[in-house]
């Protein structure tokens, strides 16, 4: 069952979200010793890092950061989201290198990086064959057209049920881009999705009260088997919705 909350603003938004994941962080450590955390890109988690990277409470030796997605870009390219995630909050806290886990972008052969990255997760969580890593937490977001890491509408991304990443070329953006499969965010402990904008209205709406069609909709397709979907969203985005209207 997904929790929505809806807030004034971004700034409102980001500081629940930092909140949250100062929470999870908190919870995880003191149950199993570590945290593990996805995070995604775009605009909208940018101050929610900003926040992080000032956050006492969190233990940053024993944080484990991953991507959710990522453009088939080289890291220090303006739209790599390991970029971003390293201006905004890793290169500000004393996390160790070895617990930065990103996505070899920079590889020519996209499909090579994704399945480097399957390993890369297997390893990390000491996955037998068949198993799938438990997140505590996946960061999320959605785009104009519903899609939400990198499983865009219409791509054989969204149906994949067998692998853990996948490198799927997108047509509208005439490139490929390196992304965890859907299995991997439903078994995460918390989905954790932040949406701000006017832009995102329609798309959200769709997501949320709409018929359930993946293929064309693939945020819909999240949701965690084990665990807690929760939609953090600002005013903006959520003006279409019937429950806030």
């Amino acid at each position: 069952m997904a929790e929505l909350k809806v807030f004034d603003d971004l700034d409102e938004l980001a500081r629940a979200g930092a909140e949250e994941i100062t929470r999870s962080a908190e919870e995880a450590i003191a149950a199993r010793g570590r945290f593990t955390i996805a995070l995604s890109g775009g605009d909208t988690p940018k101050p929610v890092f900003r926040l992080l990277a000032k956050e006492p409470r969190i233990d940053w030796d024993r944080v484990h950061v991953f991507w959710g997605d990522d453009r088939h870009v080289p890291p220090n390219h303006p739209e790599s989201n390991f970029g971003m995630a390293m201006d905004t909050l890793l290169s500000k806290v004393s996390i160790p290198l070895d617990n930065v886990h990103r996505m070899r972008t920079e590889k020519a052969d996209a499909e090579r990086a994704a399945e480097e990255y399957a390993w890369t997760l297997r390893s990390a969580f000491d996955l037998e064959e068949g198993e799938w890593p438990r997140f505590d937490l996946v960061l999320m977001g959605i785009g104009e057209d519903g899609h939400t890491a990198s499983l865009f509408p219409g791509s054989e991304a969204v149906r994949e049920r067998s692998r853990l990443a996948v490198a799927p070329w997108v047509s509208s953006l005439g490139t490929f881009r390196i992304s965890l499969t859907a299995p991997v965010f439903n078994h995460a402990a918390l989905a954790l999705f932040l949406v701000s904008g006017e832009k995102k209205a329609e798309a959200l709406k769709a997501v949320l009260e709409g018929d359930f069609q993946p293929d064309r909709f693939p945020a819909q397709i999240i949701r965690p088997q084990d665990g807690k979907l929760l939609w953090l969203v600002d005013r903006a985005a959520a003006r279409g919705l019937r429950e806030v209207s």
